[in-house]
């Protein structure tokens, strides 16, 4: 099995960036952590990268102050040069051009805390709450240039409980996101997701009916 080379972008701890390391260790699994990028020099997810031995890269956007092209260029000359095929997104805090988001097409993956296309862009958790919802949960996604608005390749759901703070709603589905995370990853590198109409379709997924997690596996 040839394993596909990924990197991970982050910007803060990366937690999800941990949850697909651990995932990636199982000598099964179709993809490997190459490299872990952040535009954040002490980003807490670097150390723990590195304490994996995963390769770290730092980004610090700060040096091309609004030049967002020269700043993807000295990531894509980063990605290039350890021979990266796919990209996950884990908290990382900035945004891409079109020009780069379409040279990753189809091959760049973002989770998001919510339901979406529900709760898009900041704050999902106090949205959901605000609105009142019964159910919330976690998105992977495709990147295309428009925020959150990518073809969803896997959604899983949590309950929303009667006095639910943000915090409490945002931890419960982080774990959820740690589960589908890495699941999600594993579908795209396996080639098993085509793009029809704007919508994923998931070769070999079993009927959702009835399931937490879509496509249940």
């Amino acid at each position: 099995m040839i394993r596909k080379r990924i990197a991970i972008l982050i910007s803060g701890r990366g937690s999800n960036m941990a949850a697909l390391i651990e995932a990636a260790e199982r000598p099964d699994y179709p993809a490997e952590t190459a490299l872990v990028v952040s535009n954040v020099a002490d980003a807490a997810g670097l150390v723990s990268a590195r304490d994996a031995g995963i390769a770290t890269a730092v980004i610090d956007h700060r040096r091309f102050g609004k030049d967002r092209a020269a700043f993807e260029a000295a990531l894509q000359g980063v990605l290039d040069a350890n021979a990266i095929a796919l990209i996950c997104l884990a908290g990382f805090m900035r945004l891409f051009t079109a020009a780069f988001v379409q040279h990753w097409q189809g091959r760049m993956l973002n989770i998001h805390p919510s339901l979406l296309p529900s709760f898009p862009g900041l704050d999902p958790h106090g949205q959901a709450l605000r609105a009142g919802v019964k159910i919330s949960g976690a998105t992977v996604h495709f990147v295309i240039p428009e925020t959150d608005a990518g073809p969803i390749v896997m959604q899983g759901a949590v309950a929303v409980h009667d006095g639910d703070t943000a915090d409490e709603l945002a931890a419960r589905v982080l774990g959820l996101e740690h589960h589908i995370y890495p699941l999600a990853l594993k579908l795209l590198a396996e080639d098993r997701i085509r793009i029809a109409d704007g919508r994923c379709l998931i070769d070999g997924a079993a009927a959702p009916d009835e399931a937490l997690v879509v496509p249940k596996l």
